[in-house]
């Protein structure tokens, strides 16, 4: 098992929380949540000679998907997001990208489904998807790390808002309970 390193970075108007997961020994690293600021996000990837695998979306909302694309070019990387998730990235109204004065669409070029496992950048990663927040939020879990990437599932001291389209909190409350609560106690949550 590779040995992981997590670097957090606070991106855009909004201040959103970026992950890079890097694996420490080789250097290959993943993107989660890159929302803005992706020609800084660059930078310290060429400074810190990372080696971009992937980019993680916990969903759609400019302020999470904002730099992907930019950064999917650059690096020549896919964007991962959860199947239910395309009507969020691609409609403007859905994805909120007019709080930055304009109307983006943005793309996932892997589409991943609750439960599905993934192995990229040395890395063994289950797919949670919890709606609530958007009707295609995921989590991406690192189980043999005890790491979880929540989105905006999970604030500190709180769950993300639920009044946007797609959103229910209902369904939010449900995803918490069947999905992360059952995780053991000695998780490390990035929200």
């Amino acid at each position: 098992m590779a040995p992981i390193k997590v670097e957090q970075y606070v991106v855009g108007m909004v201040q959103t929380n970026c992950y890079f997961a890097v694996n420490e020994e080789t250097k290959e690293t993943l993107i989660v949540d890159p929302g803005a600021n992706a020609g800084r996000l660059a930078e310290i990837i060429t400074e810190e000679k990372l080696n971009p695998a992937a980019i993680l979306l916990t969903h759609g909302h400019f302020d999470h998907a904002g730099g992907a694309a930019e950064l999917s070019a650059r690096f020549g990387i896919k964007v991962y997001a959860h199947e239910s998730e395309k009507e969020t990235l691609e409609n403007p109204s859905y994805n909120l990208s007019g709080w930055e004065g304009g109307a983006s669409v943005y793309r996932a070029d892997c589409f991943v489904s609750d439960e599905q496992e993934l192995d990229l950048a040395g890395f063994h990663i289950r797919v949670f998807h919890t709606p609530g927040h958007t009707s295609g939020g995921c989590c991406y879990y690192f189980p043999y790390h005890k790491v979880l990437f929540s989105g905006d599932t999970l604030f500190a001291m709180s769950v993300g808002r639920t009044d946007f389209p797609g959103g229910s909190m209902s369904e939010l409350i449900q995803s918490i309970r069947v999905k992360i609560l059952p995780l053991s106690d000695d998780i490390t949550v990035y929200p």
